[in-house]
Formats: C-alpha cells, sequence, structure tokens
C-alpha cells in the first residue's frame, strides 16, 4: 500500500455530525461547563465516565476535551485552555482519530465485546510517555460492553493511572458497569432527566404506533401489526446504518490493499453497523419506554380532581402524540406501570445475543394496550 490506513471505526464524522469544540455545544451543557470549571482551576480528574442517551454526543465531549488538553492556540481562563481552536494541527489530528496520544477502545468483532487483549494495549499505550502532545488520552467507547476480565485488568491503570494522562469511559447504558470501574471515575451526565429529543421521521413513527395501539382493541392481529410496524421500522435503521457506514469504509478507498486488511476490514465493518443498529434499536425502544410511561401517566391522572391531573399531565413526555389517552383508558395504573417493566425486560433480552425477532414478539405480545 502506498500510505497508512487506519481501521473502519464508527466516528462522528462517518455519522455525518459536523465537529465540535466545547463553544459549539447546543445548550443546555451542564456537564461541559463543569469540565471548563475543572480546566479553569486545573483540578481535573484522572477518569471520567461520561454519560447520556447518544454515544455520538458522548464522543464529541471526549474529542473536546482531548482536544482542548492538547490545542496548540486554546481558548485561555486565568491563564488555564478552557477549550480548543479546532483548526490547529493537534485539534484536526485529534477531530479525525489520527493522533499518536490519543487511543480509542472500541467493541470489536461479530460480538460486539471489549476484550481484554484490547485493554492491555490501552494500558501500554497510556504508560508510554507522550509522542507530542501534552497529554495522553486513552477513551473507552461502550464501556459497558467490557468483559468482566478486561474490567479487572483495568481497575489499576483506571484508579492510579501514569501522570499527564486521562482516561474517559462513554456509556449510553452506565447501570451495566461494573460498580468498581464506576466508583474510580467522576461520573458526568450529557442528558437531560426527560427523554432524547424526538426529530421529526422518529415523532411521526411514534404517533402511528400510538394510533394504531389505540385502535387494536388488545386483538391478536393489532398486536402482530404492532410488531410489524416496529419491525418495519428497525429494518429501514439497519439499512441506512449500512450505507452509512459502508460509504465511509476504507474498502472503497485501498482497493488493493492486502487480502487481510481487506479481510480485517470486512469484519470491522461488519461489527460496526451491528453496533451501531444496536444502539439505535435501544433508543428506539427508549423511545417506546418513554411513551408507555405517558400512558402510565394518564392512568394516574383518570382519577384525579381537575386541577391535579392537569399538574400530573403536565409530566407528559410527548402531549402531542394522539393515541395515547385512549389507550390509557383501556388500562389500570397496575397494567400500565407493568408495560414498562415489559419493555424494560425486552431491552435486558436484547443486550444478550438473544434472536431479536423472537425476543420483539414475546415482548410485544406481553403488552397491555
Amino acid at each position: 500500500m502506498s500510505e497508512p490506513v487506519r481501521a473502519f471505526e464508527i466516528t462522528a464524522e462517518a455519522l455525518g455530525l459536523p465537529p465540535m469544540v466545547f463553544k459549539d455545544f447546543p445548550e443546555p451543557k451542564v456537564g461541559v461547563e463543569l469540565l471548563q470549571r475543572s480546566l479553569a482551576r486545573k483540578r481535573l480528574a484522572h477518569a471520567y465516565l461520561f454519560t447520556g442517551h447518544e454515544l455520538e454526543r458522548l464522543e464529541a465531549v471526549a474529542r473536546a476535551l482531548t482536544q482542548t488538553l492538547n490545542c496548540q492556540k486554546p481558548v485561555k481562563a486565568n491563564g488555564a485552555a478552557v477549550d480548543a481552536c479546532g483548526t490547529c494541527t493537534s485539534c484536526l489530528r485529534i477531530e479525525h482519530d489520527n493522533h499518536p496520544d490519543v487511543h480509542w477502545v472500541r467493541p470489536e468483532s461479530k460480538t460486539r465485546i471489549i476484550k481484554v487483549e484490547q485493554v492491555r494495549d490501552l494500558i501500554q499505550e497510556i504508560n508510554l510517555k507522550p509522542t507530542e502532545a501534552e497529554y495522553k488520552v486513552g477513551v473507552i467507547v461502550a464501556a459497558d460492553r467490557l468483559r468482566t476480565e478486561a474490567a479487572n485488568a483495568f481497575l489499576k491503570t483506571l484508579e492510579e493511572p501514569p501522570a499527564k494522562s486521562i482516561l474517559l469511559l462513554l456509556s449510553t447504558e452506565p447501570q451495566r458497569l461494573l460498580e468498581t470501574i464506576v466508583s474510580r471515575c467522576l461520573r458526568l451526565s450529557f442528558a437531560g432527566e426527560g427523554p432524547p429529543p424526538l426529530e421529526p421521521a422518529k415523532k411521526e413513527w411514534l404517533t402511528a404506533f400510538a394510533q394504531m395501539a389505540a385502535g387494536s382493541q388488545q386483538t391478536l392481529l393489532g398486536r402482530y401489526l404492532l410488531l410489524g410496524g416496529l419491525t418495519e421500522r428497525l429494518n429501514q435503521t439497519k439499512e441506512a446504518i449500512e450505507e452509512s457506514l459502508t460509504a465511509r469504509s476504507p474498502l472503497h478507498v485501498y482497493k488493493e490493499a492486502d487480502k487481510e486488511v481487506i479481510e480485517r476490514w470486512e469484519d470491522e465493518l461488519t461489527a460496526a453497523v451491528e453496533a451501531e443498529y444496536r444502539r439505535q434499536r435501544a433508543d428506539l425502544l427508549s423511545v417506546l419506554h418513554w411513551w408507555l410511561r405517558d400512558v402510565w401517566v394518564h392512568t394516574l391522572a383518570a382519577s384525579l380532581s381537575r386541577q391535579e391531573s392537569g399538574q400530573m399531565r403536565s409530566l407528559l413526555n410527548f402531549p402531542g402524540v394522539a393515541g395515547t389517552e385512549a389507550v390509557a383508558e383501556r388500562l389500570s395504573p397496575d397494567q400500565a406501570l407493568g408495560n414498562l417493566e415489559v419493555i424494560e425486560q425486552l431491552q435486558g433480552w436484547l443486550s444478550t445475543n438473544v434472536q431479536e425477532s423472537l425476543a420483539l414478539e414475546v415482548g410485544l405480545l406481553k403488552l397491555r394496550l
């Protein structure tokens, strides 16, 4: 090959997201402000756990922090760097994931796990002196995918990393992390207390799902129509991910690469598509979970006074979605609460290697609608 290449990864760039320094993050940005205050006071923790709804946004925060630590022309407050310029050589190399002192670890292979060998490689890299930057940075994306032996191998380094090094763990499912890992990190949330904002296409899908549920009258046919609507949406999601990530794979750039390299890229692409699909599937089911919470809120509000009912309905996540109240009228509060438990159980099943179609069918049939 005429020039070096890097492995295929799910990056903000690959997913069509613009690069961001701290000043570009949208409001509210409480987590970002906390980081900047720590930078200004030179009291940055040695290890952070970033949590939120969207993994790519957590990656953007990690990348912005890494750029700030190593920027050649940083924005300063009290003599300390609090934001990156985004345009210097160091910032650009970090943005494109090819800086020698910044190391990213992601779920690997078809099993979508982070293996102990990956963690050992990261530990070895972090313990080396920086090549050209001030800080060595290690970022573990989807840290909840750490295998137990990998997590245990990481504990000592996580508790006492070398000087001038920062470790960042990113997770949308922090409840799956070992407590021994969580306790060694300073946790920052980059999500609000409510559901993630709905883009128009997802809101349109949820409205159609709710209206279909409202008209199903709990018939078996109606339940399978709901399953079909959910499955169709998931199939469309996976097709879009495959198209987006395949178009950005190095397979299309380095067609004359060695056979072994091509095979590795193919495996990495397969794993990347599957990992991103699982994340977006979990997001869609989370939207369904928040909607079922609205159904539950309506069941509670039905037995209250007008004033109390209005206060209760102010807690709705998606007040404009038609069909929600019609579903609630058929349910008791206990039945509606049981639906939330069903979706949580379904998410748990899908985090394993259970057959997706079977899990979705069982989950949808167990719902009371």
